[in-house]
């Protein structure tokens, strides 16, 4: 997984750049939504590791499902995907570009993963410390994972803050063990 999203990188800075630059992030999004949806598609993914599948056949298969998803941007860049083998990263390149795409708008999204389900003052009250921390708008995705035993643990981008007991634990194990 990791190395996908570091393959996908540039794909999603060069059309954020581009999405910007021409004031087009929400159709962008869009674009790149629906394509990262083709891309997941179990015939699809079965298109694309197939040797007896040419590039161009595959970018002309996603072209015609995507006909009037895609504009010519968006078709090129399916194209320069196919053409490199790429197809398969589509999601990652839709998801580096929401979190560029949030963070031009100035939100952040954070997914929250709490050993009990917390009630809404809880929720407002990290939300409103971890806005303060980030210095931006935090749009809050909440899971409830009872191994955590206890505390949170929150990811925002490629920072993990986790102030769960399970961690702390892992941690003593780790120090015990040394």
């Amino acid at each position: 997984m990791a190395e996908a999203i570091t393959v996908a990188r540039p794909y999603a800075d060069a059309v954020y750049k581009s999405a910007v630059a021409k004031k087009r992030l929400q159709e962008w999004s869009h674009m790149l939504e629906y394509a990262a949806a083709l891309a997941e598609e179990e015939q699809i993914k079965l298109l694309v590791g197939n040797p007896m599948v040419s590039a161009q056949q595959l970018s002309e298969i996603l072209l015609e499902l995507g006909k009037k998803k895609f504009d010519d941007e968006g078709r090129n860049l399916l194209s320069l995907l196919a053409e490199n083998n790429r197809i398969d990263i589509l999601p990652q390149v839709s998801q580096l570009f929401e979190q560029l795409k949030a963070q031009h708008e100035g939100v952040l999204e954070a997914k929250i993963v709490t050993a009990f389900a917390i009630n809404d003052k809880q929720l407002k009250k990290l939300v409103s410390d971890l806005e303060r921390k980030f210095k931006s708008k935090i749009e809050a995705s909440v899971s409830v994972d009872p191994d955590l035993i206890g505390g949170v643990k929150v990811e925002i981008g490629d920072e993990i803050l986790d102030t769960s007991v399970r961690a702390k634990l892992e941690s003593m194990a780790v120090v015990l063990k040394s």
